[in-house]
């Protein structure tokens, strides 16, 4: 079909420079390959499909041990396939075991930043001893080889370490998001029969302490598998008590300086100040009571000789001993040192062994277990992170994500196989100041900034000044996934940010994909919202309805043709419902679910969800289309488009927006955006109705759940809502369906 679309007639906007070129880890691939030009190199990794993959096993310097039988084994059909079959790899020893034989060891492996400011560096040689000395404590509490072990954390350091560690011992990581109530975590924890449960006490967003440990230990309590339950507890300055470390500080600096007179009153000051921060920081902790009683006999004792307190405590307390064990991070790790002989080892694991269950966010329904293996996931992550961001040894990369969503895992493996260093922002990234992103990418260096199109329509919104207030000299490339782009935020990112000089790497595929079916990549020119070709590895393609493919300028649905290495290994015991959500199109084709088109020019464009696409009046648009146009009003902040019945047209359009100001003309604003879409793309394709909200339901990943704005709309069941991050929301639109 050929339809306007919003996307079409774009021009090349970005092209590398020689230097780019040259420095570009492509580039060395490439010369590795024995090819001169990025179209061989794709042409190469789809007709080889193996000897390409052992090129990239190659240049990532992945060995097996012992090495594998065969690299790619169809047996069992093209929706199963087996991948280094026989060879034996535990890929964490090529995320952090690896590094510790050269001055990679004193490299940092993570740069951390808490929201209230705080920062700490592990280096390789730090991250690989904690990951011996978990492992150590994992083991020693009797998890092993093949026990799921849930986590369920923000991005902490630790957090690097506990996946490694899970992952060392030969267990099967299943991170969940850290905002997920109980519902959430219990029912994939009991799907995965978890043997054990990680989580904190909490963590601070938007200058609020969330309190997770209670809700995990309650959906702990539904799952009958659980055995031990891990809570640990960040050290005041990560959690809470910056401003009890920034007091202790202070007070002892000034304590030196009074007399004796003195020293009494100061005294007496300091601590009702700082009583006040610690109450709520040990209320917060769930302090034992016994421990509280004795810091305050302890701190009394202190007052009578004139002095000032600065003991030291350690909290490990145990209410239920045989399966809670809640202890400071420190503490946790100094367990694990009386076994770091015996029990830290690399578990031997075969390539396929299972080494992590991601769970997608449910935009489209029940949620999916992917299962993945230790050849599958890390690979594909390392791979597109070589290839498309050009991340290698020292690049500085950061992602704005959660261990919960695919991206988590993704930049902890892809990043420290490359031997990069990961930079976390761990917090509210436009608190408490709309700058905080780009005052963190100046602090820390950061070379690659991954961001969402929903966090730069917000920043958009803040003013272009913004990000010139700090130092982004060293940013050399921005990447986007989890959603297509409008044209306007993608604008404002590479014109006011960018200066119209950086690349924005569109990255596109999904937690079965184990990363990107289409990327842009340094070497390749970048038109505005678009794909530069399909991954490499990745033969895409876009059919019809009868499954053949569609030219230039048509739409169709986005499928792969071939198996690659990050492939999902089905879904965590569900194989009908895998076969039934990829395979069942067309024979041993990959249908995706993702409506795209291709340009005369070989570019490619993601249109938004087909389950979304609607058939207005015989013609079908992808959502994305019209909401582009809306969103380029500039009133209209952000916008969704639904279907509904209609007896004339089939379908109608119905579109939400979230305005950037409030409208005292709402009626002629919409008769204005109407108009707009019109003008566009005819009067059929127009919404029938235009909706003002103030807000759109979103995952906790910022993804818009368009079939939650349509169940609500029209009062049906919306089927799975745990990863929604705004209930208020549906209960806005169900309003609307009032109206």
């Amino acid at each position: 079909m050929n339809q306007p679309n919003t996307f079409e007639a774009q021009e090349i906007v970005w092209q590398p420079t020689p230097e780019v070129i040259e420095r570009a880890q492509l580039t060395r691939f490439m010369k590795q390959i024995g090819v001169s030009t990025f179209d061989e190199l794709y042409k190469f990794s789809i007709s080889k499909t193996e000897k390409f993959t052992a090129e990239v096993l190659k240049f990532l310097d992945i060995k097996f041990d012992p090495p594998y039988e065969k690299l790619l084994d169809l047996s069992d059909g093209i929706e199963f396939p087996h991948w280094c079959v026989g060879g034996g790899l535990n890929i964490v020893s090529h995320c952090v075991d690896r590094w510790q034989m050269d001055e990679m060891r004193d490299q940092p492996a993570v740069i951390w930043e808490g929201e209230g400011g705080f920062t700490e560096t592990l280096t390789y040689g730090e991250l690989f001893r904690q990951v011996r000395l978990f492992a150590a404590v994992l083991r020693s509490h009797g998890f092993g080889k093949g026990d799921a072990v849930g986590i369920h954390l923000p991005m902490l350091p630790a957090t690097v370490a506990v996946l490694l560690a899970i992952g060392r011992i030969g267990a099967i990581a299943v991170p969940v998001f850290s905002g997920y109530g109980v519902e959430a975590i219990a029912s994939r924890m009991n799907a995965v029969g978890a043997k054990a449960l990680i989580t904190c006490v909490g963590f601070q967003r938007r200058g609020k302490q969330i309190y997770a440990e209670q809700t995990a230990l309650e959906a702990a309590e539904r799952c009958p598998t659980i055995e031990k339950f891990f809570s640990i507890v960040q050290e005041p300055k990560t959690f809470g008590g910056e401003k009890i470390t920034e007091m202790r500080n202070k007070a002892f600096a000034e304590y030196k300086k009074f007399s004796n007179e003195e020293k009494i009153e100061q005294q007496k000051k300091i601590e009702l100040e700082r009583e006040l921060e610690e109450a709520r920081y040990h209320e917060a902790m769930k302090t034992p009571k016994e421990l509280l009683a004795k810091m305050r006999e302890d701190r009394e004792q202190d007052m009578k000789s004139g002095g000032v307190s600065f003991r030291s405590y350690k909290i490990d307390a145990e209410p239920n001993a045989h399966k809670i064990r809640k202890a400071f991070w420190k503490n946790l790790l100094k367990r694990g040192e009386e076994h770091l002989e015996t029990l830290s080892h690399l578990e031997p694991t075969e390539a396929e062994d299972p080494l992590i269950i991601l769970y997608t966010s449910g935009t489209t329904g029940k949620p999916k277990g992917i299962a993945h293996t230790h050849c599958s996931f890390p690979i594909k992550a390392a791979q597109d992170m070589a290839y498309g961001t050009d991340v290698g040894r020292g690049t500085r990369i950061s992602w704005i994500t959660d261990i919960g969503w695919m991206m988590g895992p993704w930049l902890i493996y892809g990043a420290l196989i490359n031997g990069a260093t990961i930079c976390i922002y761990d917090g509210a990234p436009d608190y408490p100041e709309a700058d905080r992103m780009w005052e963190f990418c100046a602090k820390h260096r950061v070379e690659i900034l991954g961001i969402s199109p929903t966090l730069v329509r917000a920043l958009a919104t803040k003013g272009d000044d913004l990000p010139k207030k700090h130092d982004l000299s060293s940013l050399r490339a921005f990447a986007s996934t989890g959603e297509p782009w409008n044209p306007a935020p993608w604008w404002w990112l590479f014109e006011k940010v960018g200066n119209s000089k950086l690349p924005i790497i569109n990255y596109s595929g999904g937690t079965e994909i184990s990363g990107g079916i289409l990327m842009n990549n340094p070497l390749v020119p970048i038109k505005p919202c678009s794909f530069s070709a399909p991954c490499l590895g990745i033969e895409a393609d876009i059919l019809d309805d009868t499954g053949k493919s569609v030219g230039a300028g048509s739409v169709g649905e986005l499928a792969i043709r071939k198996p690659w290495i990050g492939m999902a290994r089905g879904f965590w015991q569900e194989r009908e419902r895998y076969l039934e959500t990829y395979w069942n199109r067309f024979a041993d084709i990959w249908v995706h679910g993702d409506w795209a088109m291709k340009d005369a020019d070989g570019h490619w464009f993601i249109l938004g969800r087909s389950d979304d696409t609607l058939k207005v009046a015989g013609k079908r648009v992808g959502p994305a289309e019209v909401e582009s146009l809306l969103v380029a009003h500039p009133l209209v902040a952000e916008s969704a488009v639904i279907g509904i019945p209609d007896e004339m047209k089939g379908t109608a359009m119905v579109a939400f927006c979230v305005l950037q100001t409030k409208t005292k003309d709402a009626s002629a604003l919409a008769s204005e955006l109407k108009q707009l879409v019109t003008k566009d793309m005819g009067k059929p394709l127009a919404p029938s109705r235009i909706h003002f909200v103030s807000a759109l339901p979103k995952t906790r990943n910022a993804k818009v759940m368009r079939r939650v704005i349509r169940a609500a709309y029209l009062r049906e069941d919306a089927g799975d809502l745990s990863a929604l991050e705004n209930p208020a929301a549906v209960e806005e639109i169900k309003q609307c369906g009032n109206e």
